[in-house]
């Protein structure tokens, strides 16, 4: 028999919210009274504005609960579980997808309380990573993510007037690409007078861009492209002063933003967002496997009747770091570097988008060795490791073996 570490206690004082817009229903559940065991429960149902939360954390305190449990509802939680947070309270917040109401049974807001309390005293749901208070910052992705669709507006609109320059031009809001827009908008339709503002490497394709700009450009397209090119700056010009911010509050942490700088194809911005979206305490994550899990880089496991099921996805994590972890690994597979090497070599043999995901887990591993020790720093053990580890006599046999399948027949002799 094998021993179990599993904890059974039960957690005497408890709390758990059902969390709505408007108001939630807090559920808590303390030990009873009596010799029997029974435990005595109180459900009420508070505003979700502040004076209201006040008093259900002064409750809650006064009631000696340890522990508040709640589901991340929408943004809803975030209110709540701040200022709980601010009050001292140990707050949880858990996965719905953890918490499955069992089917057959009314579904309220009461009884959804009392049951999340009921598993939650009982230890059989895990808590959701939330970053500390001083590193929570999306708002530069979400911004990014908004440009980003402006300019595939643009993009339709010019294609809606049968403007072809993005298929001549790589980057359409480069300089010259941003002076030929302006140029259509303030009338100019004649394509080669359009096709002399190409500037650099671009002027290498004349010819293609005045059969670019022979479209039906009236002037509703330059109203309309006014407007998006208008909204496309003030969105950069957003970033920049998020950027400046971002750069002032991540100052206490600037020594490992620089180490993280370190890793190949990870740069200040994504190193940024690492440590705001995992923090830089490793401590809840024991050890790189741990972290590449909760980031839903390594693959599900799911057996049945002694065999694997499923394709071995790794699931939906955090699109937020998962974004920039992908971003990271394709800059990395650009790179001479051991990194670099490990994403060609898998990207060959099984494509890219696993190589991506290979490559963000090794990066997750390097970056918990980082944040673990602040005394540690990155060093690539360079693009020539995996020639170090080949076995000379396999690779013999595997090339032997695959010209043999080809038909020939092969005899060696050593070179002179």
């Amino acid at each position: 028999m094998e021993s179990s570490q599993d904890n059974e206690e039960i957690i005497e004082r408890i709390a758990a919210l059902d969390i709505g817009k408007a108001e939630l229903v807090c559920c808590v559940r303390i030990p009873g009274q009596g010799p029997g065991g029974r435990r005595r429960q109180e459900v009420s149902t508070y505003s979700t504005m502040t004076r209201s939360l006040l008093t259900m954390a002064d409750r809650l305190r006064e009631l000696g609960v340890t522990r508040v449990v709640m589901e991340s509802t929408s943004d809803y939680w975030k209110p709540v579980f701040y200022l709980l947070e601010a009050a001292g309270v140990d707050a949880w917040l858990v996965n719905a997808k953890d918490v499955k109401h069992l089917p057959g049974r009314p579904k309220t807001d009461r009884l959804d309380a009392v049951w999340l309390c009921k598993v939650a005293e009982r230890q059989m749901i895990r808590p959701s990573f939330v970053p500390p208070a001083p590193i929570r910052t999306r708002y530069r992705v979400d911004l990014i993510a908004a440009r980003t669709a402006e300019r595939s507006r643009v993009e339709k609109l010019l294609e809606d007037a049968q403007i072809k320059l993005s298929v001549v031009a790589s980057d359409i809001f480069g300089t010259s690409g941003r002076e030929m827009m302006a140029a259509l908008i303030a009338g100019q339709r004649d394509p080669k007078i359009l096709a002399q503002m190409a500037r650099s490497r671009l002027r290498a394709k004349i010819t293609q861009l005045e059969d670019a700009f022979v479209g039906r450009f009236s002037e509703h397209h330059g109203f309309l492209l006014t407007r998006m090119l208008a909204r496309i700056d003030a969105i950069t010009a957003d970033i920049a002063e998020v950027n400046q911010r971002i750069e002032q509050q991540i100052g206490p942490f600037g020594d490992v933003a620089r180490r993280l700088d370190e890793i190949p194809g990870v740069g200040p911005a994504t190193a940024h967002v690492i440590i705001a979206e995992v923090g830089v305490d490793m401590s809840r994550f024991p050890t790189p496997a741990h972290l590449a899990s909760w980031a839903r880089f390594a693959p599900g496991v799911k057996e049945s009747a002694g065999k694997s099921k499923g394709s071995g996805s790794t699931g939906h994590g955090n699109s937020y770091l998962a974004r920039v972890l992908g971003e990271a690994a394709v800059a990395a597979g650009k790179t001479d570097t051991f990194l670099g090497e490990r994403y060609r070599r898998i990207a060959r043999r099984r494509g890219n988008r696993r190589a991506i995901v290979a490559v963000g887990r090794s990066i997750l591993t390097i970056v918990w060795h980082l944040l673990r020790d602040p005394a540690t720093h990155f060093n690539d053990i360079g693009s020539g490791f995996y020639d170090t580890r080949v076995n000379p006599e396999r690779r013999k046999r595997n090339h032997i073996r695959q010209l043999e399948a080809l038909g020939y027949t092969v005899t060696l002799a050593p070179a002179a």
